[in-house]
């Protein structure tokens, strides 16, 4: 009588089977030159420099496997399953390449959604050290000329004024959200109040709301964008940071910035503990 596991086997067989014939270098090599054009098998062996009888026996293990097909003129191409699967590898890149961040890292209040689509991340900047991030972020006010958009759980003092200056003097929109727990700095207020952020506040130029609680930070303007992860305490780790201008890696940040926003609440300024 079947049990749990065999059931188990059972639903993931074709995913075993997917997995093995992608274990390979070779493979994985024909797979994403087909992604860029289709070929016959004697272009691929020049275009790989592999022999013409490892790519027979390579493209008949993919074709096997359901990811390539062959057209009656013997031009290899991907498949709608191989095109869609290789969709899904830069996920298994970013989290192999940084497995040991994400060893120490956790993915907070991420829904799946967003975490299905990881992969967006891979083309990006690993930036270490407070010093370092802080000047990147930064840069992002500095660069910004449509907007900056951002989601922290914290406020660095030293961060407050390029923001609202980048607003009044490139009329930027400035829209951010904070926990309700957040901490900000000593002397914000009389910043603030010396830079005229309420002013800023009710021309609409500088929007803000809350939210419960943040791990997932984000900061970007309308060319590029950084995440932050949470460690293991469920803590934003504001040491690492991953930047990135690519256009797909700004997509992930900008849509998890909206999904936050409209689902926050009204911000309340009683809320701030300042330390």
């Amino acid at each position: 009588m079947p049990n749990d596991h065999d059931d188990v086997l059972t639903t993931f067989a074709n995913t075993e089977k997917t997995f093995f014939e992608l274990a390979s270098e070779q493979r994985l090599a024909i797979v994403f030159h087909l992604n860029n054009k289709n070929s016959k098998i004697s272009q691929l062996a020049k275009d790989l420099d592999i022999t013409m009888q490892e790519v027979h026996r390579n493209v008949s293990r993919l074709q096997d496997a359901g990811l390539i097909e062959k057209d009656p003129e013997g031009v290899f191409s991907l498949t709608t399953f191989g095109n869609t699967i290789i969709k899904q590898i830069p996920t298994f890149n970013y989290l192999s390449k940084y497995k040991e961040y994400f060893s120490e890292h956790v993915l907070g209040e991420l829904p799946i959604k967003f975490i299905m689509r990881l992969g967006a991340l891979d083309k990006c900047e690993f930036v270490k050290g407070i010093v370092a991030i802080l000047e990147r972020w930064k840069d992002i006010y500095r660069q910004a000329d449509q907007y900056i958009y951002e989601i922290v759980p914290q406020v660095p003092i030293d961060l407050i004024e390029p923001a609202v200056t980048r607003v009044k003097e490139k009329a930027v929109k400035y829209s951010y959200v904070f926990p309700k727990n957040v901490i900000i700095p000593k002397g914000r207020k009389e910043l603030l109040k010396k830079l005229g952020h309420n002013e800023l506040l009710s021309k609409g130029a500088i929007e803000r709301r809350m939210v419960e609680n943040v791990q997932v930070a984000v900061i970007l303007n309308e060319k590029q964008a950084s995440v932050l992860f949470p460690t293991q305490k469920g803590e934003t780790d504001m040491n690492m940071m991953f930047f990135s201008p690519d256009p797909i890696f700004h997509e992930w940040c900008l849509d998890y910035f909206r999904y936050r926003w409209y689902g926050s609440d009204i911000f309340d300024e009683s809320r701030l503990k300042e330390i």
